[in-house]
């Protein structure tokens, strides 16, 4: 399929290399989305009759890029979405920041709110009844000059939550318009990767790992180990 890599598939699974820029599925602006292209391919490669069934379990960002996976039965998106839950499907990203986080590693933890109507996540109280505690665990992998590569791994889902999390940590995303506009310039792509997928086979029970790496393009390229999968490997 044109663009759209396939890094893994099975009876029950499809594991892609989403495209930066592209919506995981249809929204307001109409645009060509992931899922709807991923069900054509299925149908086309296939030659399966009527509609084609393809789970959305898990998102990324229109402009962020890396390793999906989707369920191909409705079974595995059950069982991947109870994953999820128990917070049992790993997710790694690689991301290019601004300056340094408070350390070379750590965990960040806060509670975030997302306003609906500005899609856009903001701060909160833990005492805010809308608030949802975000964690993630980061490292340090390599510096150049003011640019930071960093090495994330999700412990909580929440929308913009990495980028959020370190735009309140003094480290913004490189190319991140909506929460490092006073560092970046309109037209740079925003640096955030997602690296490896790791997870239990929801129905052969072996574990599944992918990992994709980011393109070798600016701010990208700078940095030496984002040439060789994978990064961040505990």
């Amino acid at each position: 399929m044109e663009n759209i890599p396939i890094l893994y598939e099975d009876n029950h699974l499809l594991v892609v290399q989403k495209p930066v820029n592209i919506p995981v599925q249809r929204d307001h602006s109409k645009d060509q989305d992931l899922l709807t292209l991923l069900k054509k391919d299925l149908k086309i490669r296939y030659k399966k009759p009527g509609n084609v069934y393809l789970g959305l379990v898990h998102r990324l960002d229109r402009p962020v890029g890396g390793v999906m996976t989707f369920a191909k039965t409705s079974k595995a998106a059950s069982r991947l979405s109870d994953a999820i839950r128990r917070r049992k499907l790993e997710r790694k990203y690689l991301t290019v920041v601004r300056g340094r986080p408070p350390k070379r590693e750590g965990v960040l933890e806060h509670y975030l709110v997302k306003n609906h109507r500005k899609n856009k996540v903001f701060m909160a109280s833990s005492n805010d009844q809308n608030a949802k505690k975000a964690i993630l665990e980061y490292e340090t992998i390599e510096k150049h000059k003011d640019l930071s590569l960093l090495a994330v791994k999700l412990h909580t889902g929440r929308p913009h939550q990495i980028r959020v999390q370190l735009a309140a940590s003094n480290c913004p995303i490189y190319g991140d318009q909506k929460y490092g506009q006073a560092v970046n310039r309109p037209g740079q792509q925003i640096a955030l990767w997602a690296h490896i997928l790791q997870f239990e086979h929801p129905t052969k029970k072996n574990i599944i790992k992918v990992d994709s790496l980011p393109p070798k393009e600016y701010p990208w390229s700078l940095f030496r180990k984002c040439q060789s999968p994978p990064i961040l490997d505990t």
